[in-house]
C-alpha cells in the first residue's frame, strides 16, 4: 500500500481504518467484530488508525488501542481528536446515548477547547487507549467554538508537538473553509475533511486542497463515500447523501458515474477512492468499517488500478473538472 508523508516526516498510508464503527456508530459491533477489523486491517497494510472520545463515549478508543498494542508501536500510525471531554454522567446512565452510538449515555461529552480541557483529554485519551503517545492530534469539529480552538486550542495543540508529545497535529471537520482558515492562521501538519472532497461533492478543491499544498499541509479524506451514495457500485434505492436521502439531482450524477465506471471496467467506489488519492495534496483516506469483510473490501477497492481514460470521460460528463491542457 502506498504512503505519504507530512512535512515534518510522518509517514500515512494512502488507506486508513476510521475506527467510529467500534464505538457502536448506529449500532452494536461486537467485541469479535472489534477485533476482525483491526486485525483485518493490519493484514491488508493499513498502517494509519483513526479514533475519538466522541466515538461511543471513549468504547472506540478503548477497543482500538487494545487492539494496536498488540503490534510494535513504531510500526503504525494512530490519531484521535480533541473538544470534546467525558464527563461522567451516572444521572443518565438508563438512557442510550443521543449522538449516533449505541451505547449508554454515561459518560456525556462537555465541549472543551481550552489548553486546560485538551491536556486533560490528551491524558484521559491515553488512559482509555493504553498506549504510550498518539502520532497526530485533531481539534474535533470546532465549528461552534472556532475562535478559541483556533488560537487557544490549536496552541496548546503545537506546544504538545513541540515538546514532542505529539507528532502531527490539526483540525478534523465536515466543512473546508474553517479548515483553510485554520491553515492560515497556525503552523498545522494535517487537516480532516469529511465529505467535502469525493466524486460528486469537492468543495475543497476551490480553496482548501490548493492552500494546503502551498503550506505543505496534508489532507486527510473522510467521509469519500458521502454517507452512503457512492458506497455500491450502483446507487441504493435508499441511498444517502450527507446522512440524508441523496436528491434526485445528486442521485443522477451517481448514476451517471457509475455508468462510466461500469463501461471502464471498474466500479463506482473504486473511482471515489481512487480520484480523491489522484489529488496531491491528499495524504491519506480514512474509511470506517466494521469486520473483516468490510476492511477486505475497502482495501481491494483502495489498491484496484482505475483507467486513465475513466477521468477523461468523467470530466466531459461533468461529473468532475477537467484538467489543465
Amino acid at each position: 500500500m502506498q504512503t505519504r508523508a507530512t512535512k515534518r516526516g510522518l509517514e500515512l498510508t494512502q488507506l486508513g481504518l476510521g475506527a467510529a464503527q467500534l464505538g457502536n456508530l448506529y449500532r452494536v459491533t461486537t467485541d469479535d467484530e472489534a477485533a476482525e477489523t483491526v486485525d483485518e486491517a493490519w493484514a491488508a497494510g493499513i498502517r494509519y488508525f483513526d479514533t475519538a472520545p466522541h466515538y461511543g463515549v471513549g468504547l472506540s478508543e478503548r477497543r482500538l488501542g487494545a487492539h494496536l498494542r498488540e503490534h510494535p508501536r513504531e510500526e503504525y500510525v494512530i490519531s484521535t481528536k480533541v473538544g470534546r471531554l467525558l464527563v461522567p454522567s451516572p444521572e443518565t446512565a438508563h438512557e442510550r446515548d443521543g449522538h449516533g452510538f449505541d451505547v449508554p449515555a454515561d459518560p456525556r461529552r462537555e465541549w472543551d477547547f481550552s489548553r486546560d480541557g485538551i491536556l486533560r483529554s490528551v491524558e484521559a485519551s491515553l488512559e482509555r487507549t493504553g498506549l504510550d503517545r498518539f502520532d497526530i492530534l485533531y481539534l474535533h469539529d470546532p465549528d461552534e467554538h472556532f475562535a478559541q480552538a483556533s488560537t487557544e486550542g490549536i496552541g496548546a495543540l503545537i506546544e504538545l508537538r513541540e515538546q514532542g508529545v505529539v507528532r502531527a497535529v490539526g483540525a478534523g471537520m465536515n466543512h473546508a473553509a474553517p479548515l483553510a482558515e485554520l491553515i492560515r492562521r497556525a503552523d498545522v501538519d494535517l487537516v480532516m475533511c469529511a465529505g467535502r472532497y469525493t466524486l460528486i461533492d469537492d468543495r475543497a478543491a476551490a480553496e482548501l486542497l490548493p492552500l494546503a499544498l502551498e503550506r505543505e499541509v496534508g489532507v486527510v479524506i473522510a467521509g469519500v463515500y458521502n454517507s452512503g451514495l457512492l458506497s455500491t457500485a450502483r446507487p441504493a434505492p435508499d441511498a444517502t447523501f450527507d446522512y440524508l436521502p441523496a436528491p434526485p439531482e445528486i442521485r443522477a450524477v451517481a448514476e451517471r458515474a457509475a455508468d462510466i465506471s461500469e463501461a471502464h471496467g471498474v466500479t463506482l467506489p473504486e473511482v471515489a477512492l481512487a480520484y480523491v488519492w489522484r489529488h496531491p495534496a491528499v495524504a491519506s483516506v480514512v474509511v470506517g468499517a466494521r469486520g473483516r469483510a468490510q476492511v477486505a473490501q475497502n482495501a481491494a477497492r483502495a489498491t484496484t488500478t482505475v483507467p486513465d481514460a475513466l477521468w477523461g470521460d468523467l470530466a466531459e460528463a461533468g461529473i468532475i473538472p477537467k484538467e489543465p491542457a
